[in-house]
């Protein structure tokens, strides 16, 4: 494909672990003549060049033909098209040594391999068939899953639950495009089922392609995770919840008034979904210029957080400023906890979960409602394709919207030219999804996003 951001063919190298020490680490190549090159490279040349697809090899990393080893090594020879490229590649398996890593990787680009750019590995996966783009997502996010429900998630549209689902619809579009093609072809002859028969298919189709659509929400929150900020006034518990959420002394603790001056902020999981949650300065009146923009910086993470634990101390009960902020907030963000039930705080007000930020009592149900408000009853069942990504989204809603087009069109007896056209556009939209339709420019824009390596 012309305007790649780099060749596909050439030999390219890159490290696929993290930097750092570690009792391994993995390098990468693929591309035309990359076992010749590492051949030159390894102590036992011939070994490489004969060796058959997959097979593992022991030995030593030259730094020439002739040099010296610079470390031991297993080789894993992959050749075309068994391989995660498509194409021949050997992976390095060595110590993960960082000065060793620098010294193979500078003898791989004196040998002739080029740097891998971010994602090259699986573009080239793509483009010799080994995957659609759906698939090639997956990959990273895969990677980049912050739990293991969107690990989970991720590797179920990596085995193609999304590509199965979307070559679903393009059949049965297809089907229904061929028919409408051979009453184009052959005008004054009667084809058997009139156009109009298609609609209750296309209302059926869209309706399928608009409920994987709506799954993007919860793919995007199994991704990047729902903001909850812990609020309510100085020691009404915000820390102490804080701390026992994270299973950690993060957050101070203190019966004086004020002691958290700024927000603290960490990741946590919560009923599966990952959950950044901050513990915020107390709200009150302060004159203390440290508290007051603690407060500040607070009351910003407080508009801008998806959801609200507001916190109330059960023995103080409600008061005006209680009052005056859950009256101001919308009820679907802020979910109101009743704590320090261990201490005799009495019965809850209505709508008010009743807790223990030092025993956890009532937590689990708050856990609960918070997946509740972030992701609603309607859960995808698990194993079902859930998309997470805006480009899939934008482009099924483009299908929806000709298959709209095309219903609309056939129901005011549109010429069949015309519906063609429409149906065309749904089709052009799906094959965008898998990659089957797609452009340079697309895929150095998807790709870039990608881990060196992968």
């Amino acid at each position: 494909m012309k305007d790649l951001a780099y060749d596909p063919d050439e030999p390219i190298a890159a490290l696929a672990t993290p930097w750092g020490e570690s009792a391994l680490a993995v390098i990468r190549t693929s591309g035309k003549g990359s076992i010749e090159r590492m051949a030159r490279l390894f102590s036992r040349p011939e070994a490489v060049r004969t060796a058959p697809a997959s097979t593992l090899l022991l030995g030593e990393i030259l730094d020439g033909p002739l040099g010296k080893p610079i470390d031991q090594v297993m080789l894993a020879v992959y050749r075309e098209p068994r391989s995660y490229t498509g194409q021949d590649g050997v992976e390095i398996f060595c110590h993960g040594n960082p000065s060793g890593i620098d010294a193979i990787l500078g003898a791989l680009k004196a040998g002739g391999f080029r740097d891998a750019g971010p994602g090259e590995f699986t573009l080239r996966g793509f483009l010799n068939k080994k995957m659609d783009l759906t698939r090639a997502e997956a990959v990273k996010e895969i990677v980049r899953a912050k739990t293991r429900e969107a690990h989970s998630l991720a590797l179920h549209r990596l085995a193609g639950a999304i590509e199965a689902r979307i070559d679903r619809a393009k059949g049965r579009i297809t089907r229904l495009m061929t028919a409408i093609e051979i009453q184009l072809d052959y005008p004054e002859d009667e084809v058997e089922g009139e156009i109009t028969t298609a609609l209750p298919e296309l209302a059926e189709i869209r309706e399928e392609l608009a409920a994987l659509a709506a799954t993007y929400r919860t793919g995007r929150l199994y991704q990047e995770g729902v903001r909850v900020a812990l609020c309510g006034k100085t020691n009404a518990g915000k820390s102490s919840l804080f701390n026992y959420l994270l299973r950690e002394e993060r957050s101070i603790v203190s019966e004086l008034h004020g002691t958290t001056r700024d927000y603290i902020e960490s990741l946590v999981t919560i009923e599966g979904l990952p959950v950044l949650l901050y513990d915020t300065a107390g709200l009150r009146s302060a004159e203390n210029p440290v508290e007051v923009e603690g407060i500040r910086r607070s009351e910003r993470i407080i508009e801008s957080a998806d959801l609200l634990l507001y916190i109330v101390d059960g023995g103080e009960g409600l008061g005006s400023e209680d009052a005056e902020f859950l009256a101001s907030r919308g009820a679907d963000r802020v979910i109101g906890l009743w704590n320090k039930i261990d201490a005799d705080a009495g019965a809850p007000p209505p709508g008010f979960l009743p807790v223990s930020a030092t025993t956890g009592a009532g937590l689990p149900e708050v856990a609960r409602e918070i997946r509740r408000r972030a992701i609603g009853e309607a859960v995808a069942p698990a194993g079902d394709a859930v998309i997470d990504s805006a480009r899939q989204r934008d482009l099924l809603e483009r299908c929806i919207a000709a298959l709209a087009e095309v219903e609309e069109g056939i129901s005011a007896g549109m010429p069949a030219d015309a519906v063609a056209l429409d149906l065309r556009d749904a089709l052009d939209a799906l094959g965008e999804i898998t990659g089957e339709v797609t452009t340079a420019d697309i895929l150095n824009q998807m790709f870039a996003g990608f881990c060196v390596g992968k």
